[in-house]
């Protein structure tokens, strides 16, 4: 599509959902979400979403619950425009699905549960085929309970000087339910249209109050997702040179279908939250939160032929890379008010650890040299642990204005840590196991790092209608020195209906602990590539020398208004620039029809790398500072709440990005590299076109006596992504605008049963495929690759449409 047909379809979008709704009758009852108070941008406090100088969108639980895809990323990419999820990965990466707002990478949105920082996931992804979600190292919302969550509060504004540096795209804000009474259980189940990816789920949430002045809410969820399988045949299953030397692939369970790398893993999930506070009296509580996680995983890599371990694995086999993963996180505080200040003390622990195996597989040189090999071996571990202390103040001051001002001021304490645990013996014997090599004694480390910050902000009308907030941050990192931030916010209230708001900030994000100290081999069958650390030995050898902090500028101007009664409509444009930009290089050749480089050979001696025997196409990729990004975008937002003349109740809401990334700056490649760019033409489409340029997402709830009927229609933009074929060329895939259909039908039975059934893609649109031309010529080289069918980096679901049904008990 063009922009300008792209331009025309919002546009029409908007004014069916706007002309819709003001059809029905104007006299609507009901609370708009936009007017619940909120705690996210701001720390004037009662103020709400409707009345915020920054963008805000509120999903309520409600919102989140109705969701046919359990769980928290499904319900918020269903309901924010500006939020988008990985829709496959490959090896680990397909075990931590990651998210982003704004187009920008996941690391640049801070995530806090009750205003507290949360912490990192330990799988940092790395596949050349998540496109913008490559470096992603941010927190793994599966391990929140999406029942548990009372509302989400998602800045879509740059809040890198109000809560911390790394929150230039914005700020997704998870309020936990604190009932002290009440509760739910939920069962549902569902699957996809082909039979495949079964998805049961049960969860529970119950509020006490052990004392009057205390509660406690808990939350329990218990979840299985089943394979899928998405793939086109393996061209070696057909070809007859491989049918003549190893016949009995035929014997192959599935033959020709031997190769089930394209779809999802399959994982168990097990987690629990409690929320938790009491009231000491004189205006003081003690509050706390406990997250725990427990996920196992696995994930299919690609078929191995027969003769690569016949002794063993007689037909071939496809080896898996399995995952044992443990997240937990607590927060412990206490706040109350001294005088005229409101002061809040709190602590948060958190620790991802994720250990690895690669099981149904094999060591080919350990058996050739030692006559046997393990059939499973533990790759090793990663972990990720974050301990934030911090200590906030807030007051309002009579300075004689229209209204009173609030001076708020607080300082922060992080330290961080990220471990590499190397695997076993038969993981780590010379080339390691078939698919997945384990992490050698180089891989293997913990680095850790400190960082001290302090911040002031202060809010205040410097006249009748006009809002200003002025925040600054100083923050100061062990290995990265000193940064200072600022950010200035307004808003004029022209009338009641119509208000103009705007933001300038900068923003300054030092890379993830992973970034810098990620070490792995990543192999394919007829390739390898050493994920080479940024500050390792071996990246001095190709020009790199560690990484340093991105830096930012965030510009928006936007207006709420009010068109007509209970309907409010946000519009915010923005742009943000980023220099120093941290981003996945691509495949850098040693050898192989990329290019040669004898110093990208020695990195990977350097760094205590061994490559299968027989491995012709080699080299590393990593992270590096390597260019410069400008983001420009749009974002709206309009809700419209109204009763029906004929009795029921319906509930519009209709929100909208638009995303352009454009490179402003390439940094000069290494000399030590000769012809081959540090950012080639697949690099760069992960940046720039690899998420889609728009997404709208309309709903309407109608509600009516016991009936719930809930119809979502989410449209999503074009986005392309280039690829290195087996010729050395790069050839454009482009998954073109779709529209993805959802619906819901609930009915309450009893006061305190109900049950709903409904569809995810309800007509089964999936992604289009890869470009023939790179399929064909992977199946030309017999390249395990062509059995990939829809794009990774695909902004919906590869799996088509999926049916559920469920049963809800309140008490």
């Amino acid at each position: 599509m063009t922009s300008r047909s792209v331009l025309l379809r919002l546009m029409i979008t908007s004014a069916l959902a706007t002309s819709a709704a003001a059809a029905v009758a104007a006299d609507a009852t009901g609370a708009d979400t936009l007017d619940t108070i909120i705690v996210t941008g701001t720390r004037v406090s009662g103020l709400h979403a409707e009345d915020s100088p920054a963008p805000i969108q509120l999903i309520d639980a409600g919102a989140i619950e109705r969701v046919g895809v359990p769980g928290l990323l499904s319900a918020l990419a269903q309901n924010v425009a500006s939020f988008n999820v990985q829709a496959n990965g490959g090896d680990t990466q397909n075990l931590t699905v990651a998210a982003a707002l704004r187009g920008l990478n996941p690391n640049n949105t801070l995530v806090l549960i009750n205003g507290k920082r949360r912490h990192g996931t330990a799988n940092l992804s790395i596949d050349g085929g998540a496109g913008p979600f490559q470096g992603s190292a941010a927190p793994d919302l599966s391990f929140i309970p999406a029942a548990a969550i009372d509302h989400v509060e998602v800045l879509t504004d740059g809040a890198a000087a109000q809560y911390g540096t790394d929150a230039i795209a914005g700020v997704i804000n998870i309020i936990l339910k604190h009932n002290a009474s009440g509760g739910t259980v939920d069962v549902s189940a569902g699957r996809y249209y082909d039979g495949d990816g079964a998805t049961p789920d049960i969860w529970a949430n119950a509020g006490f109050a052990p004392t009057a002045s205390s509660f406690v809410n808990v939350t329990a969820e218990s979840r299985f997702h089943g394979y899928t399988d998405r793939g086109n045949i393996d061209p070696r299953a057909l070809d007859p040179g491989v049918l003549a030397n190893t016949p009995t692939i035929k014997n192959y369970p599935g033959y020709p279908h031997v190769n089930r790398v394209d779809g999802d893993a399959l994982y168990h999930l097990n987690i629990v939250s409690v929320n938790a506070g009491v009231d000491l009296g004189g205006s003081t509580q003690l509050y706390g939160v406990a997250t725990y996680g427990k996920k196992t995983a696995q994930s299919f890599e690609n078929y191995r032929t027969p003769d690569v371990l016949p002794q063993i694995y007689p037909n071939g086999f496809e080896p898996q890379e399995a995952s044992d993963e443990t997240d937990y996180a607590f927060t412990a505080g206490i706040k109350g008010l001294a005088g005229v200040w409101h002061w809040d003390l709190s602590t948060t622990y958190g620790r991802d650890r994720v250990g690895l195996s690669t099981i149904d597989s094999g060591n080919v040189s350990l058996y050739q040299n030692t006559g046997s090999t393990p059939t499973s071996a533990f790759d090793g571990s990663l972990i990720n642990e974050q301990w934030t202390t911090n200590f906030d103040v807030t007051r309002e001051v009579d300075l004689g204005l229209s209204a009173p001002a609030t001076f708020a001021a607080g300082v922060e304490y992080r330290r961080e840590t990220y471990s590499i645990e190397h695997g076993d013996y038969a993981a780590t014997y010379l080339e390691g196991m078939q698919s997945y090599p384990g992490f050698t004694a180089t891989d293997a480390g913990s680095h850790s790092r400190n960082n001290a910050a302090g911040y002031v902000d202060f809010a205040f009308a410097p006249a009748k209608n006009f809002t200003l907030d002025a925040a600054a941050r100083f923050e100061n990192y062990n290995d990265f020195g000193n940064a200072t931030v600022g950010k200035l916010t307004g808003r004029y209230d022209i009338s009641p209906a119509f208000a103009l708001r705007g933001t300038i900030s900068n923003g300054f994000r030092a890379p993830t602990l992973a970034e810098q100290y990620y070490s792995a081999t990543n192999v394919n069958i007829n390739s390898a590539f050493v994920q080479l650390p940024p500050n390792s030995p071996g990246a001095v050898l190709v020009g790199i020398d560690g990484l340093k902090p991105e830096k930012s500028r965030n510009y928006s101007v936007g207006f709420v208004a009010h068109p007509t009664d209970k309907m409010t409509l946000t519009l915010d444009a923005y742009q943000i620039d980023i220099t120093n930009r941290i981003a996945a290089t691509g495949g850098i050749f040693a050898s192989g029809y990329g290019g040669q480089s004898s110093a990208v050979a020695a990195a990977i001696v350097a760094n205590g790398n061994v490559l299968a025997p027989g491995v012709t196409n080699f080299g590393i990729q990593m992270f590096a500072n390597g260019l410069d990004t400008q983001t420009q975008g749009a974002e709206m937002v309009l809700s419209y709440p109204t009763t029906l003349s004929g009795g029921g109740r319906i509930d519009w809401s209709l929100t909208a990005s638009y995303n352009s990334t454009k490179i402003t700056n390439i940094n000069p490649t290494p000399a030590q590299l000769g012809n081959q760019a540090l950012y080639g033409p697949g690099a760069i489409s992960d940046i720039t076109t690899a998420s889609p340029k728009y997404k709208a997402i309309l709903s309407a709830q109608y509600t009516a006596d016991r009936w719930t009927l809930t119809v979502r229609e989410s449209l999503f933009g074009p986005s392309t992504e280039y690829e290195q074929g087996d010729d050395g060329n790069f050839y454009p895939s482009t998954v073109h605008a779709a529209a993805i259909t959802d619906l819901t039908v609930a009915y309450r039975v009893a006061d305190h049963l109900s049950v709903s059934v409904g569809a995810t893609d309800l007509f089964d649109k999936r992604p289009n495929s890869y470009n023939p031309d790179l399929i064909a010529n992977y199946r030309a080289n017999l390249d395990a690759q062509s059995v990939l069918n829809s794009p990774g980096f695909a902004p919906y679901s590869i799996n088509g449409g999926y049916y559920f049904g469920r049963v809800t008990f309140t008490f």
